[in-house]
């Protein structure tokens, strides 16, 4: 018996795709443009998902499903249409694959310099499976946590996923990770992301948490992951659940911060028992839970939305920590929602939740520079701007400093915006290279 199968846990992938989408009543030619869109872009949920959170009676408007299928409209309609030609007319493999992967490399891959400005160097090596964005904060990727549950069909990590070495992070050398944030002591913080982490089982998360629980410069350890919302089983159920749960513990012990990254999209993930149940008994490890979600066109983009899961997080105990806007890669004409609507959003769901909730903060971009956040909209001098400042930066120099945008009520990135009262934004002047300099010194 497979560890899958001792967990209960049954996946759902592309040769699946077919005979679920019958399940909510899609007719053959519908059915045969979204399996087209599969090609492309990558599809894996599971039956706590299908069972338990769509509601195949909304088919193909519940939030749920649009948030794990593929839609036929996420590309081009002359990309579906031959893609589609392809399928129907029994093409190989390897042809369908190579029109996918022509397809893929226009959805932009890697944003925000992941690849080019994110990878630390030893000399002139990268090193393998991390990204080193902000001097304090390390990415890890672990090799066997570069899956999920379930996939998002707006996931900004899609590219992980697709079988294609040149676009993936990962990494199984924990030494590697330990020599360099020894080497690095600017580091206080390490997230554990992918994929999601939490795919993998107590003994190989283990592994790659123990060592670092003797640095000493480390503060936090982070864990970003979709696990509460498409399988809380993890946490309460699963055959090693209660060995994670010490896992977690042992690291609060340890004297470290353990902040567990949550993704929740919808009010609908929060909804059944098992998600409460899994939570407390994360908290009472002493980690704390922080959620965060991106504002999300047709599946999250109103209000009463984020209002009511923001709330309904902080009564099970998490603490509600970003929104973010939809990244500039894969299916984003698709899905993005307007800044000046995504401030108008976030402003009315703020409105209407107690203090408690506020600690929220967005609507935020994780761009090239930095995380780039929308405070507002208004008029200075005459002229309508968005304000906007840095939460977090390449340039420690640029957070907190406030900037303007000329008012454009279609932008929906940052590279959409232009400058308002100077040339440039203040971090134009920035030359990565300043950063990046900094950790060859080591």
């Amino acid at each position: 018996m497979n560890e899958g199968s001792k967990r209960g846990f049954r996946a759902y992938t592309a040769k699946h795709l077919d005979d679920l989408l019958r399940r909510g009543g899609l007719g053959d030619a519908e059915r045969l443009r979204i399996r087209a869109v599969a090609t492309v872009l990558p599809f894996r949920t599971n039956a706590y998902v299908v069972d338990q959170l769509i509601d195949w009676s909304a088919v193909p408007e519940d939030p749920i499903y649009r948030l794990v299928f593929p839609q036929e409209d996420m590309l081009p309609e002359a990309d579906v249409t031959g893609l589609a030609g392809l399928l129907e007319a029994g093409a190989g493999n390897a042809e369908i694959q190579a029109a996918a992967n022509r397809i893929r490399m226009r959805l932009n891959p890697h944003p925000a310099g992941q690849l080019d400005l994110n990878v630390p160097r030893v000399g002139r090596e990268p090193v393998p499976g991390m990204q080193h964005k902000y001097p304090e904060t390390v990415l890890f990727f672990p090799r066997q946590g570069q899956t999920c549950h379930a996939y998002c069909t707006y996931c900004f990590r899609w590219a992980q996923f697709i079988g294609e070495p040149d676009l993936k992070f990962a990494s199984d050398d924990v030494d590697a990770l330990v020599r360099y944030l020894k080497d690095h002591p600017e580091v206080t913080s390490v997230l554990f992301t992918g994929g999601d982490p939490m795919i993998m089982g107590e003994p190989v998360l283990r592994r790659y948490l123990e060592p670092l629980l003797d640095i000493e410069q480390l503060e936090s350890i982070r864990i970003g992951t979709k696990s509460l919302a498409y399988w809380p089983q993890r946490f309460v159920s699963d055959p090693d659940s209660d060995d994670t749960l010490r896992l977690f513990a042992s690291v609060v012990d340890a004297g470290k911060n353990l902040a567990f990254m949550a993704h929740f999209s919808h009010p609908r993930e929060l909804d059944l028992p098992i998600v409460e149940a899994a939570v407390a008994r994360i908290t009472a490890t002493g980690a704390v839970v922080r959620t965060q979600a991106p504002l999300i066109r047709s599946i999250n983009d109103d209000p009463g939305t984020w209002s009511s899961m923001w709330r309904r997080q902080l009564t099970m105990g998490m603490i509600p920590y970003y929104m973010f806007v939809e990244r500039d890669t894969g299916p984003q004409d698709y899905f993005a929602v307007p800044l000046a609507r995504a401030y108008e959003i976030f402003r009315d769901a703020y409105a209407s939740v107690s203090g408690l909730c506020r600690t929220v903060r967005g609507p935020s971009m994780s761009a090239t520079p930095g995380k780039v956040c929308l405070d507002g909209v208004a008029e200075v001098a005459g002229q309508k701007v968005f304000v906007l400042h840095l939460i977090q930066a390449r340039d420690p120099e640029l957070v907190g400093r406030p900037f303007f945008a000329r008012y454009d009520p279609d932008a929906v990135w940052l590279t959409d915006l232009r400058p308002a009262f100077a040339d440039r934004f203040p971090f134009e002047s920035f030359e990565p290279a300043t950063v990046a300099s900094r950790r060859l010194s080591a």
